[in-house]
């Protein structure tokens, strides 16, 4: 196999920052992995579940528009929690279109099973809080600009 004599700087694997943020979001998702098995929980119902825990009583579209997901990618993975006796869907009086999401008091109570998980990617990123408050800013503001782009 020869190698190209003249690779393109721009083509480099290592230079593209969607290479970076997409080997590091596996990376992180690994770290979650053994710290929501030991909650019951897969890292897409963790989010789910954040979002619940932050604001109750939801709809399907809000909680799927807070996690920047298709609706219909939702409904199988609150099912799944409906399942778990972690919240109940049920359809809206107003319009029987729209599901409204609301936490169990299990629910509720997982919230305490799950305050270590923060501190615990805390200490496996080796970074110091103020770093990663930056780098999350940042990333934040790239998410903006890219939603504004699209």
């Amino acid at each position: 196999m020869s190698k190209n004599p003249d690779p393109c700087e721009s083509l480099l694997l290592d230079n593209q920052l969607c290479f970076a943020l997409h080997s590091t979001s596996l990376l992180m998702t690994k770290v979650y992995k053994p710290l929501l098995q030991a909650i019951g929980l897969t890292y897409p119902q963790y989010l789910a579940m954040m979002v619940l825990w932050e604001e109750d009583e939801l709809t399907v579209s809000e909680i799927s528009s807070r996690l920047l997901t298709d609706p219909g990618s939702m409904t199988p993975l609150l099912k799944r929690l409906e399942a778990e006796g972690l919240l109940s869907r049920t359809r809206s009086r107003e319009d029987e279109r729209v599901v409204v999401v609301e936490l169990t008091d299990a629910g509720r109570a997982l919230q305490e099973k799950a305050k270590d998980v923060p501190q615990c990617i805390l200490g496996a990123s080796g970074m110091a809080l103020e770093q990663l408050r930056k780098l999350q800013g940042d990333l934040i503001a790239l998410r903006t600009n890219l939603l504004t782009s699209l």
